[in-house]
């Protein structure tokens, strides 16, 4: 069993990312459902989004954004001992994707299983891997987020085709010196509101038959005023909570990163968190909302355009489905 040094840290030592080449504009939905480019630009920020091809599933962009972790962290995929996959969107039920990524990319000594948080998937990922590695179990582990929105979206919805994009991001974690990388990590759900997102059939309650299709019911739900407050408010209530578990203070946050879902949500967390707007990474203007991909391909993002260098202490915070929320604090170390 491998040991983790007592003076060592657990953080990230590689990133990469995948988006689909296929961009659906605002201007494209307009014609596709009753909606406007300034309806939706005013209410959620986003202009357009990726959609993955015909023919390729999850898997495909997970195994690509990991090629580009795996090359960053400069590891080779024998060396990794698990892959975890999150994401809510699965090639299939069994096996899990985290097995076909773990084939295709040649892992052949890793585990591999997936974890289903929705958009708050990454985190719960990165508290996984972190648990992991720190206990000694495994040294290295690629951690991907994948999520093919565009399969389980209700193009006849306008409520919800609009929010979504597909796209991938992979990390792979390991040892960092000691006091890089995970600092701090919090990780919650309310069951109680499972109903307000969810995708109602094709699973072991309501199996799919042709009255299920018929109803759309394969589909996924929202309740989006719900989902709108919860995560208004837990963006401000976890944002605060993980930063004194951190002994740090607000103004010590050099980026936010948070879950792409809704400009007004992180305007509203900008607001409260009295931060600048220097500080807070936003892309969904691009991509729209990807669940559990959304996080990671930020931050790759960010990286490569300079907004994050070594040593800046990074908030990273999702929410979404289950209900649940996660969020963690980084002090960034690129060896």
């Amino acid at each position: 069993m491998i040991k983790i040094a007592n003076n060592k840290g657990v953080g990230i030592i590689g990133i990469g990312s995948y988006l689909p080449e296929k961009v659906l504009t605002n201007l494209e939905l307009e014609k596709m459902v009753d909606t406007s480019d300034e309806w939706i630009t005013t209410r959620t920020g986003i202009k357009e989004r990726r959609i993955l091809e015909e023919g390729r599933a999850a898997s495909y962009m997970a195994i690509e954004a990991s090629k580009k972790a795996l090359k960053d962290a400069n590891v080779d995929a024998s060396d990794i001992d698990l892959v975890l996959v999150a994401t809510m969107t699965p090639d299939m039920l069994t096996p899990s994707t985290a097995c076909i990524v773990q084939d295709e990319l040649n892992c052949n000594k890793a585990a591999a299983f997936d974890l289903s948080a929705a958009c708050s998937g990454f985190i719960y990922g990165l508290s996984v891997a972190y648990g992991f590695i720190k206990s000694g179990v495994y040294k290295n582990i690629l951690l991907v987020a994948t999520e093919a929105m565009s399969r389980i979206i209700d193009w006849t919805d306008r409520g919800t085709c609009v929010l979504f994009g597909d796209g991938a991001g992979a990390v792979v974690i390991s040892e960092v010196p000691k006091g890089k990388g995970i600092l701090q990590f919090e990780i919650g759900a309310d069951g109680s509101g499972a109903k307000h997102l969810l995708v109602p059939a094709g699973g072991s309650k309501t199996p799919i038959n042709e009255e299920i299709l018929k109803e759309r019911l394969n589909y996924l739900k929202m309740d989006g005023g719900e989902v709108f407050k919860f995560a208004v408010r837990k963006i401000d209530e976890v944002s605060k909570n993980i930063i004194e578990k951190s002994g740090l203070k607000l103004e010590n946050i050099d980026c936010l990163i948070p879950h792409q879902a809704n400009i007004r949500i992180i305007d509203s967390a900008i607001k409260k968190l009295k931060l600048s707007k220097e500080k807070v990474y936003a892309n969904l203007e691009k991509y729209g909302n990807m669940s559990a991909a959304s996080i990671p391909i930020a931050l790759d993002e960010a990286i490569k355009e300079n907004k994050i260098k070594d040593n800046d202490i990074i908030l990273l915070i999702g929410f979404g489905g289950g209900l649940t929320w996660g969020a963690s604090v980084l002090k960034w170390y690129k060896k």
